[in-house]
């Protein structure tokens, strides 16, 4: 009797270690769900490829702007247009699927991004160090040249050494925003930060004299200032330099590789050409 038993527990142990390295082998792990409720289990990593959930749904969520002339904007027939939507949706239809646009204030896009509001952004975000932790870039699609935007009267300020004591407009969480305070105001002193949501209602400010400066790049600005006659002018050369890309969330390299294969076969065969001369009169800068 005691040698069934002991036989027993041995078949019962050996049953339950390979129950074990079952459980720890195989593919990719998925989440569990929870029957009653249909709700993924907290704690848990799902696997999901989602450039292929993308190509299921026909549809790349892109987030953008939508007040970002040249780049993003609402046209006449109100329909998300600029250079950042035809790259998407050419970056779309070489996925095999249509760009389907969400618009959002700059400072919630990449917010947005990790809450799966957005599949990617295209809406000019600047590639850094510190949103390469939190997010994976494409290659570069463009460069933008940085400069101070003054009124045309103004004699005062003639780079960025001129900000001390004056108050300076800046989009509200824009690489540029974490420049003057990071690079800027501990190298000229103090100055003030006024942050704003849209290009458009900072340089009203600057035109009427709330602002004495901002900084932005020409590209964006010239289409708002042709339009509304603003006064105002760019001084010196450039600040600084920033490339583009396309920001997905991290651990979805099938869509970003995807992403790069469609930017680098647009180059190749002259589509991103058109796309940037269309929009900006020259050949791209990148």
């Amino acid at each position: 009797m005691l040698m069934k038993s002991k036989k027993l527990f041995q078949t019962v142990s050996f049953l339950g270690a390979i129950v074990i390295v079952s459980a720890g082998c195989g593919g990719k792990a998925t989440q569990p769900i929870d029957n009653a409720s249909g709700n993924k289990t907290p704690g848990t990593t799902a696997s999901v490829n989602l450039l292929e959930q993308i190509k299921k749904s026909g549809k790349l969520k892109v987030g953008l702007m939508g007040t970002y002339a040249p780049y993003n904007f609402l046209n006449d027939k109100h329909e998300v247009d600029g250079f950042d939507a035809d790259v998407a949706k050419e970056v779309a239809k070489r996925l095999g699927v249509q760009a389907e646009f969400i618009t959002g204030e700059f400072s919630g896009l990449i917010e947005g991004l990790q809450k799966e509001k957005y599949d990617a952004l295209v809406s000019q975000v600047t590639i850094t160090d510190d949103r390469k932790k939190t997010m994976d870039f494409s290659m570069p699609y463009i460069k933008n040249a940085v400069n101070v935007i003054v009124k045309s009267d103004n004699t005062t300020i003639k780079s960025i050494d001129d900000f001390k004591g004056k108050k300076v407009g800046v989009g509200l969480g824009t690489n540029d925003e974490k420049y003057l305070r990071e690079v800027v105001l501990p190298k000229v002193g103090t100055f003030e930060i006024a942050t704003y949501n849209d290009v458009i209602t900072s340089l009203t400010d600057l035109n009427v004299g709330r602002i004495d400066a901002t900084i932005n790049n020409v590209f964006a600005i010239k289409p708002l200032v042709d339009k509304n006659k603003f006064k105002i002018k760019t001084v010196g050369e450039p600040i600084k330099v920033d490339a583009a890309g396309i920001p997905v969330r991290k651990n979805n390299p099938e869509l970003l590789d995807a992403i790069n294969k469609a930017l680098t076969d647009m180059k190749s065969d002259g589509t991103f050409k058109t796309i940037f001369q269309k929009w900006f009169g020259v050949d791209p800068n990148i």
